[in-house]
């Protein structure tokens, strides 16, 4: 079967959306972006890029509406989780009957979220290994990386994410087709849960901050340990380089801002069930012990109960 498609609606205009489908879209694709807060900017002056791999600026097609885009190809969802209650509403006027559907959010269930108002047989998944904020409406800043790995929730559909993954290249974004969703995604985990969890848990700070500390940086080895057995306990291929590996490419990040950390410094809701409970779930269920997880998830919690009674 052809897999290839010819129209792409970006739900969620924040820096992964942004940044990702504008590229697409600089590469000719049809995009169209389903915008909230950014929708006046983007409509008037565009998207603006500043990149390590070069600074760009596009008009975009922006909508306020799912109804105004209509059907399309493929949707890639690219908001944060907390916003997951919104999927039925918005995904059933952008599908037809063979539209795709691509998350790139974090942590793990929204491929789930996604099966159970599209149908299993649309969903894939892609993990985004970058260094990216959106630092005013319409404007997002790159500052390292970039890969994506995309790959099928389930089985079934050979060279589908070998298709998405060859127009991802074409734009110029270095994405690789896996074979294992579940791999790639507990592969991230091993970073996300310490470095966004710890970012919060402190207090709102960067990485620098958390490596610059030998306390922070041993319970940030800790948790990538409890990832990695658990990832382990799952059947998962998870070796413990990579915890060597997550560290020393963070140091050269410097004062990076985690997402969890912006959300959690602007008042926003975290993504608390996807990066630290689910996996944490998951990890007991299989027989692994994460204390250093379910402090982590308890100091989290406390923060953000804080900030509401603020």
């Amino acid at each position: 079967m052809n897999y290839t498609f010819h129209s792409v609606a970006v739900v969620g205009a924040g820096a992964i959306g942004l940044y990702y489908g504008g590229r697409l879209a600089a590469a000719g694709e049809d995009v169209r972006f389903l915008a909230r807060a950014d929708y006046e900017v983007l409509k008037r002056d565009g998207l603006q890029v500043e990149s390590v791999h070069g600074d760009f600026s596009v008009p975009v097609r922006a909508f306020r509406t799912p109804e105004e885009i209509g059907p399309v190809d493929l949707v890639i969802v690219a908001w944060k989780a907390t916003s997951n209650a919104q999927l039925a509403r918005v995904l059933a006027p952008l599908l037809h009957a063979h539209t795709q559907v691509l998350t790139l959010q974090n942590g793990l269930g929204n491929c789930e979220c996604i099966a159970e108002i599209a149908g299993a047989q649309r969903v894939l998944g892609g993990l985004c290994f970058v260094c990216i904020n959106r630092i005013a409406p319409g404007r997002v800043q790159h500052t390292a990386a970039g890969k994506v790995a995309i790959g099928e929730w389930q089985p079934g559909a050979p060279g589908r994410a070998e298709e998405i993954t060859r127009r991802f290249q074409a734009a110029g974004v270095p994405a690789v087709a896996v074979a294992s969703l579940q791999q790639a995604q507990w592969e991230k985990l091993v970073w996300n849960i310490p470095f966004n969890g710890l970012s919060v848990a402190e207090g709102g700070v960067t990485t620098d901050v958390l490596l610059d500390s030998p306390v922070l940086e041993a319970e940030i080895r800790a948790l990538m340990a409890e990832v990695i057995a658990a990832g382990r306990a799952l059947g998962l291929e998870l070796g413990d380089e990579l915890i060597e590996f997550h560290v020393e490419r963070t140091r050269p990040m410097g004062p990076y801002r985690t997402s969890s950390m912006i959300d959690f410094v602007a008042g926003r809701e975290l993504e608390v069930g996807p990066i630290w409970q689910e996996p944490l779930r998951q990890g007991l269920a299989a027989g692994v012990a994460m204390p250093h997880t379910a402090e982590l998830l308890r100091r989290i919690q406390a923060r953000c109960a804080f900030v509401r009674g603020a």
